[in-house]
């Protein structure tokens, strides 16, 4: 079995190696969670939640390690990882309370009695991306534990650390062996025999676009259950009436946290013509004062991207006669930096504006009036999330309904939280994570007629 060596964005040095795990290695996991699952589903719903419970706590208490970890191996700034682990607490912790809710209904019919039951799948195939590793992992192992599924967790081959710690601190806060597996490989042959295993019921997916419609088109020869939560190309639409300073200064955390890794990133920023000029000027001290550099440094606000290879993949976005109008600044030296860049004007038609670039560049593109904006905010083949900024009540609530996306915010660039359902629309994905809404991609239905002799 050969090795992956896990390398540390901000460095480009060697920070582990682990086994890299393989078809073998996956069915075993997928086998030892068959076995467990029985016994898991068993559990008193109380005693399952109780079990989530002390999963929070022993990952609270280990919340400073295991965000350095993840600064360290994602290339995230530490005050962002803490967040981040914060959340993964606080998801373990509301999914902790779900096992007793989970509830059926009584449906009148005649004869008897109909019930219905919420019944957990069987194994669970999760596969989680780099940008956000634990936080994402959470997001899927919480309400799959929480509904009584036993699980198999696939973390990216650049990002498994904090998926391996989950395991280890899983077993010491005592949820039993086989309920939870973490198999490192690549995606490849780790990913595609999970989802083509006949003995796993769902796959939960969090990835592009791209790698998605693989996993749908390889699940439906088992007919499993699928999740997707995929790429995006969201918009900032920011209406002349609106708080330019507000919603200037909230645009670079928009774009360009983590580095503009993040399939929620409002890159592409819509601004009304009259008010594109004063944007810009409200806009251009923030991004170029923006803090790049060491994720373990308290100031930083932007980490390195990912890899080299992510790095090439941006930079082709940003040619030599691209429309900067915007740049801030990067270290020198070993790391894979690359300086946050606005382009403007963009016309919503190039390529900059339609694809997916999955770093810190944005794009401003001027629009007249309402229709227009709308137009431009659902000329994409993506829906997943996107903000609207404006004075007016009634415009903000017609544009929301408007825009085709899953997740909007007014007045703010804020997406995810735990107690709501977090999703796209079109080629975003299916499904949705968080809230009480995941719970239902983890459980069947179950209708049971029970006849008492009535007329």
């Amino acid at each position: 079995m050969s090795a992956i060596e896990v390398i540390e964005p901000a460095t480009e040095q060697v920070m582990a190696e682990l086994p890299r795990a393989g078809v073998e290695e996956v069915d075993a996991a997928v086998a030892r969670a068959k076995a467990a699952f029985p016994a898991w589903r068993g559990v008193a719903p109380a005693d399952r939640g109780a079990l989530l419970h002390g999963l929070a706590d022993a990952l609270a208490e280990r919340l400073e390690e295991l965000a350095t970890l993840e600064a360290r191996n994602a290339g995230k700034p530490i005050g962002d990882a803490r967040g981040e682990i914060g959340m993964v607490v606080e998801t373990f912790r509301y999914y902790a309370g779900a096992p007793e809710r989970l509830l059926g209904q009584t449906i009148p019919v005649a004869g008897g009695v109909d019930m219905t039951f919420r019944e957990p799948l069987g194994v669970v195939g999760l596969i989680v991306p780099w940008n956000f590793p634990l936080t994402i992992a959470a997001w899927k192992v919480a309400p799959a534990l929480a509904a009584g599924n036993c699980i198999v967790l696939k973390p990216a081959e650049l990002t498994p650390l904090s998926a391996i710690e989950l395991e280890k601190i899983a077993l010491e806060a005592g949820l039993p062996e086989g309920v939870l597996n973490v198999v490192a490989g690549p995606g490849s042959v780790c990913g595609a025999r999970l989802v083509e295993h006949p003995d796993v019921a769902k796959i939960a997916f969090t990835g592009s676009t791209e790698v998605g419609r693989g996993i749908a088109a390889g699940a439906a020869a088992t007919i499993k259950r699928v999740t997707l939560e995929l790429g995006g190309k969201s918009a900032n639409i920011v209406f002349a009436d609106a708080d330019l300073e507000a919603a200037a200064a909230a645009a670079p955390g928009a774009v360009f946290g983590n580095a503009g890794q993040d399939c929620c990133a409002r890159s592409r920023i819509l601004v009304e013509r009259s008010a594109v000029d004063d944007f810009l000027a409200a806009l251009a001290p923030r991004v170029e004062s923006l803090r790049v550099g060491d994720p373990l440094d308290e100031a930083t606000e932007m980490g390195p991207l990912i890899s080299a290879d992510q790095r090439s993949s941006v930079a082709a976005y940003v040619p030599d006669d691209a429309p900067v109008a915007i740049r801030g600044t990067a270290p020198d030296g070993p790391g894979y930096w690359f300086a946050p860049i606005v382009l403007a004007p963009v016309a919503n038609s190039e390529r900059a504006a339609r694809e997916e670039i999955f770093g810190p560049v944005a794009c401003v593109i001027p629009f007249d009036g309402e229709a227009e904006a709308i137009a431009l905010a659902n000329e994409t083949i993506y829906g997943l999330s996107g903000s609207i900024w404006t004075r007016d009540g009634g415009r903000a609530l017609r544009v929301a309904r408007a825009v085709e996306a899953g997740v909007l915010s007014i007045n703010s660039n804020t997406s995810v939280r735990v107690s709501t359902p977090f999703g796209g629309f079109k080629q975003s994905g299916v499904g949705r994570e968080l809230g009480p809404d995941a719970l239902e991609h983890y459980t069947d239905v179950k209708n049971v007629y029970y006849a008492t002799g009535e007329d």
